[in-house]
């Protein structure tokens, strides 16, 4: 039975296993993020935590520095942890790292994760803010939809209410405009067609020079 016992060995001696994962919390001080098994993902984060806990500005010392030293074994990773990695996460009171698991190895078909430092985390999950856009729609279109503009602050919409209101003078001022030259062009057509109208009329009515009156031929007569 293993009443109590729940350290995961990973299949390896005591030394194997220490060395091991002093190797990978070196890679994730360094890189600050490592892709590995789920189990051995899951020890490194036991292992790792309390040494980025002694890591912070608050907990710096010439003492918790050779103690982080003694389980990493690499002076410029000690660097990197408290002159870097300390800072960054100096707020942050404990869970220091994420894993995320990543499907499962080709060939043994072991389940894969990805293990980071949350505060160095520079790929998904970072907000971004979006500007609210207005939508306005025609007088009377769609009465019985609901509308799907997003809500805009007052403050946004007296900001925009001069300029609305200037865009729709200046459009009624160039409609006007347009009437007043299609009103004046239909007079002109108009007058132009009387005019027409009656020269046809008078060059009906004066006889050529080649024709006499009817009426002076007959006294002649």
């Amino acid at each position: 039975m293993r009443h109590g016992n729940s350290v995961n060995h990973l299949g390896r001696t005591y030394s194997h296993r220490k060395a091991m994962l002093s190797n990978m919390a070196n890679s994730l001080i360094l890189h600050k993020r490592i892709t590995t098994t789920v189990a051995k993902a899951k020890e490194l984060r036991k292992y790792v935590e309390p040494l980025l806990t002694r890591s912070k500005p608050q907990n710096d010392s010439t003492h918790g520095r050779r103690i982080v030293f003694s389980y990493l074994k690499d002076k410029n990773v000690v660097n990197e942890l408290f002159t870097n990695v300390g800072v960054k996460i100096a707020e942050r009171a404990g869970g220091y790292t994420r894993i995320i698991k990543i499907g499962a190895r080709p060939g043994d078909n072991a389940e894969m994760a990805l293990i980071e430092l949350v505060d160095f985390n520079e790929i998904y999950g970072i907000k971004t803010e979006v500007k609210a856009k207005t939508r306005r729609s025609r007088r009377g279109a769609g009465s019985g939809v609901a509308s799907a503009a997003p809500s805009v602050d007052a403050a946004i919409i007296e900001d925009e209410a001069p300029v609305v209101a200037a865009e729709t003078a200046t459009a009624f001022e160039a409609h006007e405009a347009e009437e007043v030259t299609a009103e004046s062009t239909i007079e002109d057509t108009t007058h132009l067609i009387e005019e027409t109208s009656t020269d046809e009329q008078s060059s009906n009515d004066t006889p050529s020079d080649g024709e006499a009156p009817a009426a002076d031929t007959e006294e002649q007569k």
